[in-house]
């Protein structure tokens, strides 16, 4: 018997004898084909091949992660239209107030029912296209509506019980030449008060208008059905087999009675603040007597600084700072008054103070905010003020807050409560009306301008 002495080992690997190219792929390939290899340009082409189709497989990988990770996100509820309408003409704006939607056509306005979105009525007794329409409900069966047409005029419509009544058309001139434009619009809660900004050739104004909304109602009780010379004659409406319809004439229509509703009582007229200029006054009692109480801060028109202090800081500034102004010279005009104004209707607070002869109540506004365009300071003004046969051209602010940067847009929330200010130098500001205080703080990256800001 044959016995073994010493263990038996494992031989080495004997690496010497493989073929030195293509070490890393000598397993992987097939021994039918290792003799017979691809010829030049062949393999180039092949290699190439490879690579698009790697690439494209990695393409393929990445977009199915991203599908993947979308499966997983919550998907936003997609909303289906549960009705649709047409209209006659164009339809550039809609208003919804109550039960009824409000729609400004290209020529006059239609209303719809909210619950079935079926025709109500149109007017067309203007002939203006309607660009824009507010609309608010006073009662129930009341409504409100400001409808600006493409010459800039603002009609008030007052709509009660299938009737639709013109107010007064609020900024309409027989001079053509000296007709204001209107801008912007905006209703308060409960059609309180109203506010019109409108643009002249070369100036730009702020009114302000409290609408005798219980004296409209008395008015119309006494007098169903009157138009005040406008006729709704267009009122029903009949569905065709395509879902259209077709405006057809009403044999109720709207009577044209003489009947006519109160105007609304003009309270403010606010113009963009003038620029600050050197000082007429002779000494520093002059400047005092200007000043009411001293209880608030100001416009800083009342100060004691002369041109000619105004000329040399310039002077100074100017020559310190050349290179950098000469840089920024170019493209930059002469500053003009600003022409637009953000105004808001303020709940009762504590930033503006009623006397104890004003009785408040929580829902009607007190007061206003307003800021124009390019200005640091934002402006309080009170709305609970005595009726006077001729209205101030240019009323002082109640309360003024200075900042230290132009004001760029704000917002005031739902409940009125709070006041969100942005400044051009990209930082946030919300105070709390109530109390009197700022919240909060936030500066965002300068080089962010901030063009408009919202409450959710």
């Amino acid at each position: 018997v044959y016995v073994r002495k010493h263990p038996l080992e494992i031989p080495p690997p004997s690496e010497k004898d493989w073929p030195k190219e293509d070490k890393e792929d000598f397993f992987l390939q097939d021994p039918d084909q290792m003799r017979d290899a691809l010829p030049q340009p062949f393999r180039m082409i092949n290699f190439f091949l490879m690579l698009v189709f790697e690439n494209a497989m990695e393409v393929i990988e990445r977009r199915e992660m991203l599908q993947e990770a979308e499966k997983l996100k919550v998907q936003p509820t997609k909303c289906l239209p549960t009705a649709e309408f047409q209209v006659p003409g164009r339809a550039n704006c809609l208003s919804v107030s109550g039960k009824y939607v409000f729609v400004g056509l290209s020529m006059g306005l239609a209303a719809f029912k909210v619950f079935d979105c079926k025709f109500f009525f149109a007017w067309d007794a203007a002939k203006r296209e309607i660009c824009a329409i507010h609309s608010s409900d006073l009662v129930f069966f009341c409504h409100v509506l400001f409808a600006v047409d493409e010459m800039g005029l603002v009609w008030l419509l007052c709509f009660y019980k299938e009737s639709l009544l013109l107010v007064k058309i609020l900024n309409e001139m027989e001079d053509i030449s000296q007709q204001s434009r209107c801008v912007e619009v905006v209703l308060s809660a409960r059609g309180y008060y109203a506010g019109v900004l409108l643009q002249g050739n070369t100036k730009a104004w702020l009114e302000i208008y409290r609408l005798p909304k219980d004296s409209w109602l008395k008015e119309m009780e006494k007098n169903p059905g009157a138009a005040a010379g406008l006729a709704c004659g267009e009122r029903r409406s009949s569905w065709t087999s395509a879902d259209a319809f077709l405006l057809q004439e009403s044999p109720v229509s709207a009577n044209k009675a003489d009947a006519k509703l109160s105007l609304p009582v003009l309270l403010l007229k606010v113009k963009p603040p003038k620029p600050v200029t050197g000082s007429s006054f002779k000494n520093p009692l002059d400047a005092l007597k200007k000043v009411d109480d001293a209880s608030m801060l100001g416009l800083g028109y009342n100060h004691l600084i002369k041109d000619s202090q105004w000329e040399q800081q310039k002077a100074i500034f100017c020559s310190t700072y050349r290179k950098y102004l000469e840089a920024e010279s170019e493209g930059e005009s002469e500053e003009e008054i600003p022409r637009h104004a953000t105004f808001h209707f303020l709940l009762p607070g504590r930033i503006l103070q009623v006397g104890p002869e004003m009785k408040v109540q929580p829902d009607v506004p007190t007061g206003i905010s307003v800021h124009w365009g390019g200005c640091h300071n934002l402006c309080f003004y009170l709305l609970n003020r005595p009726l006077k046969d001729k209205v101030d051209s240019d009323p002082k602010p109640d309360v003024v807050w200075p900042c230290a940067a132009p004001i760029a847009c704000s917002a005031v929330s739902s409940c009125s409560r709070y006041l969100a200010l942005a400044c051009e130098d990209a930082t946030i500001t919300i105070w709390d009306k109530h109390l009197g205080y700022p919240l909060s703080v936030t500066a965002i990256l300068k080089e962010r301008l901030i063009h408009s800001i919202h409450f959710l």
